[in-house]
């Protein structure tokens, strides 16, 4: 698991017209923020970007896969970006847009662990 250079630098410029980039090397990866969300990583040569029920379908419908870093372990979190798409700097911008939305959203609290909810005292 690794990502070249040339990858990389491809990459990057891909983002072009969705506005200035910035990567950190992760995991034997690349993450990829833009406004200093993480919304995108890369691996294997491959881009992957951020996905939940608002957009999943997308790239579904497009044959692409969810990330899968090591065999059996899938991150449905993330998936493949269409060769087509990432050739094309508009298109990948705008299928950027719903990942970088997902990143900047608030994170959800995690549910009580106790399974109720506390009473307070009398």
């Amino acid at each position: 698991m690794a990502v070249s250079e040339e990858f990389l630098n491809y990459v990057v410029d891909q983002f072009r017209e969705l506005g200035a980039v910035a990567t950190r090397k992760m995991f034997g990866g690349v993450g990829v923020y833009f406004d200093g969300k993480f919304f995108a990583l890369l691996d294997n040569d491959e881009l992957y970007l951020k996905a939940d029920d608002g957009n999943r379908s997308r790239f579904e419908d497009a044959g692409t896969h969810p990330f899968e870093p090591w065999e059996g372990h899938v991150m449905s979190g993330y998936w493949s970006v269409p060769v087509d798409v990432l050739e094309d700097p508009g298109a990948l911008a705008e299928w950027s847009q719903h990942s970088i939305k997902i990143a900047k959203a608030p994170k959800k609290k995690p549910a009580n662990k106790k399974g109720g909810t506390r009473k307070p005292k009398r």
